[in-house]
């Protein structure tokens, strides 16, 4: 295993600083780590880090959605109002009607499997998007009008939604029926997640004010809180519906909303987690990818996944309509809206393993649809948001009057949390 987490580490950051010097996204180097050294190239990452790969990934995505909560205002969220709403199901509902026209004809499979693959595609990943968005926000980059803020909140839920349609479609595969009742699991899961998210943020925010520890011991309190609450997920899976995910950014919020300058502290401390966690994630994804299925799916599924995010992109856009957003900041959340790599790489196998009979194709879709979608959403959000975002200013007192203060070109203002804390 020691072996493996050194070629994944230095190998990743090897790839990764190769890419960007080539001005292509650092995670495009990360995903080829993964392929070579994975089982289907090199196969030089070994049956022990594999076996706890799904586990790496889904703490790789605790971290970036705990730094995600704690950096989210809800006085940001509340600017925007319904488009933060909307993006939580719209675009993905878009995407799964788009596959569920283009995949029947295109790839010959029936209404259903086609259904089943756009659940697994219609997922966009937190892991590409909040670190991009979190970036935007220390810039101040969209920050006016909350944008990167709305982007951010609606892709964690959105994977939520899909999911729970994915359970739904693979159960009916099975011979299940979908009725009312597992329909109903998507507003409770979402509903149960804020709420008990809320109420440990609650409870950490107090427990901070009463005992004063350094901010490393808050970090791992407050990592142990977010994997219980991912743990309890599993423990009621089919009793309770509930999402751990979720629970996990809205604890963060609420901190935020009560104890922000301990929030912005703890933030700064995931921040450097992240440096770890993003290579560990996006490796162990290109090692889960086969590109055989890739080669052999041809270029009728690469048609049907851009299709889809055509009907993807119109999701999008409705999403914005008669809001504040201008042309370029509605073009620049359709870009941010496309990237898709951890939901399909923790569902994607899954109808295979299930012994359905569109399980090759749909893990096919899957990977191609992380190939595809990771970089390209991760080039666009970078390439567009200094041309279509406006920068926020600051402004402060100066004695008499007000006067614009400017921002510096990392982003971080001199009086910033963001470069406060203590050990």
């Amino acid at each position: 295993m020691l072996t493996g987490l050194a070629l994944i580490f230095l190998c990743g950051l090897f790839l990764a600083a190769v890419f960007r010097k080539a001005k292509l996204p650092p995670l495009l180097g990360m995903l080829i780590t993964g392929i070579l050294l994975g089982p289907n190239v090199l196969n030089l990452l070994g049956d022990s880090i594999l076996s706890v790969s799904a586990d790496l990934r889904q703490l790789a995505l605790i971290i970036i959605l705990s730094r995600a909560g704690l950096n989210l205002e809800v006085q940001d969220l509340k600017k925007v109002g319904r488009p933060a709403l909307l993006l939580c199901f719209v675009p993905a509902c878009c995407e799964i009607v788009g596959m569920c026209l283009l995949a029947p004809p295109l790839l010959g499979v029936s209404r259903l499997d086609a259904a089943i693959m756009g659940t697994v595609v219609a997922a966009v990943s937190p892991a590409v998007i909040v670190p991009k968005m979190l970036r935007l926000m220390e810039l101040r980059q969209g920050t006016g009008k909350a944008i990167p803020q709305m982007i951010m909140a609606g892709a964690s839920v959105d994977d939520v939604f899909v999911i729970v349609l994915f359970t739904a479609f693979t159960g009916l595969a099975q011979g299940q029926e979908i009725s009312p009742i597992s329909l109903l699991q998507i507003p409770v899961s979402i509903v149960l997640g804020l709420a008990v998210g809320i109420l440990c943020g609650v409870l950490l925010a107090v427990f901070f004010r009463k005992f004063h520890m350094r901010d490393s011991v808050k970090v791992i309190i407050f990592l142990s809180i977010a994997f219980l609450l991912v743990t309890l997920e599993n423990t009621v899976k089919g009793m309770i519906p509930f999402s751990g995910l979720l629970a996990v950014m809205s604890m963060g919020a609420s901190l935020q909303k009560k104890k922000p300058e301990t929030a912005n502290h703890l933030s700064t401390k995931f921040s450097k987690l992240w440096v770890a966690a993003e290579l560990a994630l996006f490796v162990l994804v290109g090692a889960a990818v086969d590109l055989r299925y890739a080669v052999a799916a041809g270029g009728l599924a690469v048609l049907v996944i851009f299709g889809a995010l055509l009907f993807r992109s119109a999701g999008v856009w409705l999403c914005m309509l008669k809001t504040r957003l201008n042309k370029k900041e509605r073009l620049f959340c359709v870009a941010a809206y496309l990237p898709k790599a951890t939901v399909q790489a923790a569902i994607g196998p899954l109808p295979l393993a299930m012994g359905l009979s569109c399980g090759n194709i749909v893990l096919t879709v899957a990977v191609l649809a992380i190939l595809i979608t990771a970089p390209l959403g991760a080039f666009l959000i970078d390439l567009t948001s200094g041309r279509l975002l406006e920068k926020e200013s600051v402004f402060e007192d100066d004695s008499d009057h007000q006067t614009e203060k400017s921002i510096p070109e990392n982003g971080i203002r001199p009086d910033s949390s963001f470069t406060k804390g203590s050990d």
